[in-house]
Order: structure tokens, then sequence, then C-alpha cells
């Protein structure tokens, strides 16, 4: 076991009388890539909420490097090092990469002048960081410009440079082609080998396999398979499970013709 970033225990949330976590537990090991999946309705939205801070759970404890955080918000989930990317990337389409990279957190000196130089240095690091290698990138290309998958590389060098320890993709492969999903593969390899760690949620069951090193399925609210690459033999093994699950009563009655 590597260090734990965060851990979740007996994480519950409720909206009146409709539970929709019902008592998840949860970690996230330094320099990890964790696949979470799940049908609709699986709870995975509002769990990655949580973990964002922007929802509270109703029960429940959240420690960080293993120690307790009380009062748990957005506020202290920044301070704790996770940065999510949500699916649309809230990316300004007709703006620069390094604008995109420093929107609102730019680097100013004195009298509020910017400092246009150190920003472009750090987003050039920034790209050489998670792989930006064609050199026909520079930062100040318009991000419009970009694929789908180079898109998602820009959102990630920005939740670096946001100082995170774990940054959380939503369906990040979601309409891309295979060779744009090969690129957002290798933006998360060079985010793992830099020693950060990444919850990858995806419906596509086959690219969480491809990239992940641990897999966590919810089901109705509650985490129902926990398991490793090395103890999975395929993508196939994870979507049966995922349906004998989703249909009990069907694969029951299958088993006793």
């Amino acid at each position: 076991m590597g260090e734990r970033l965060i851990e979740l225990r007996d994480i519950a949330k409720s909206f009146g009388r409709v539970y929709a976590l019902g008592g998840i537990n949860l970690h996230v090991d330094k320099g990890e890539v964790v696949g979470l999946i799940g049908d609709n309705g699986a709870g995975k939205s509002t769990l990655i909420k949580i973990l964002s801070g922007v929802l509270k759970p109703t029960s429940g404890e959240i420690l960080v490097r293993g120690r307790p955080v009380a009062n748990w918000n957005a506020a202290k989930s920044r301070e704790a090092g996770i940065e999510t990317v949500f699916q649309d990337r809230a990316l300004a389409v007709q703006q620069t990469i390094v604008t995109n990279i420093f929107m609102g957190r730019e680097l100013s000196g004195f009298f509020g002048w910017l400092r246009v130089a150190d920003e472009e240095r750090e987003a050039r690091r920034l790209m050489r960081e998670i792989g930006f290698t064609s050199r026909v990138f520079t930062p100040q290309s318009i991000v419009g410009q970009l694929s789908g998958g180079e898109r998602q590389g820009v959102a990630i060098a920005r939740a670096i440079y946001k100082q995170a320890d774990l940054i959380i993709l939503d369906e990040p492969t979601t309409a891309l082609s295979l060779t744009e999903t090969d690129k957002v593969f290798h933006f998360v390899r060079q985010v793992k080998a830099s020693g950060r760690s990444i919850i990858f949620i995806g419906h596509n069951i086959y690219h969480v396999f491809d990239i992940a090193d641990r897999f966590v399925v919810l089901d109705r609210g509650t985490v129902v398979l926990e398991t490793t690459r090395a103890e999975t033999a395929s993508a196939e093994q994870l979507i049966n499970f995922m349906q004998r699950v989703a249909h009990p009563a069907a694969n029951s009655g299958a088993g006793a013709q």
C-alpha cells in the first residue's frame, strides 16, 4: 500500500428521503489511477461532488493523508490538493493555452502588472510535464484549434498548476476518437509518473480498464466491487459483474434452469 492521499469512511448522502450514497468506503493512494465505474444513477456524480467539496456528506468521515477533516467544503478540498476536470472541461476556447491555465490565478507583480514571461515559461513547463511533445503547440496556441484530447491535456495542466495531488477526470474520453483517447491516456500516464493520482470516471469500461490500476464499481449508492488490474482478467469480466449486479433476478433465474 502506498501513501494514502484521501480516504472516505462510511460516507452517506441523502436528499430528503432519497439516499444517493449509502455508506461509501473509498481510498486513493499516491501515484495510482483509480477507475470509478457504474451505470447511470450509481452515485458517481454525487461522490465526485462530495470529493470536490460541492456537497457535504450527510454522515461519514473524510481523511486527508491519514488525518480527519471536519466541515469538509470546496476550500478544504482544494487545500487537500483535489482538482476536478468536469466533462465540459470549462475552457475558454477562444483564448490561448497560457490564458486558460492561469485564468483566475494569474501571476502578477508590483502594481498588478501581469508577469507574462513567467506565465509563458511556466505554461511551457507544464505542457512538457504532461506530454505535449508536438512543436506545433506553444502556450500562445488557441485552445479552439486543439483536438478534444489536447483540450483535455490543457485542463489537466491547469489542475497541476493549481497544485493538485489528486485530479478527478469526469468522462474524459467521451465522444473522442481512438487517436484522441490515446492522447488522453498519454496525459494520464504522465500525471501518474509525476507521483500524482487520478480518479478516472468513465462509461466506456474498455477505456477504464486500459488506463486504471484499480477499479471501484458503484451500484445504487454503494461500492459493490473493488479490485486491482492484476486481479481482473479483462474488461469483459467487469462488464459481466456489473450486469449481474444490475439484474440479479434474471441471473439467479438463469442459474436455476
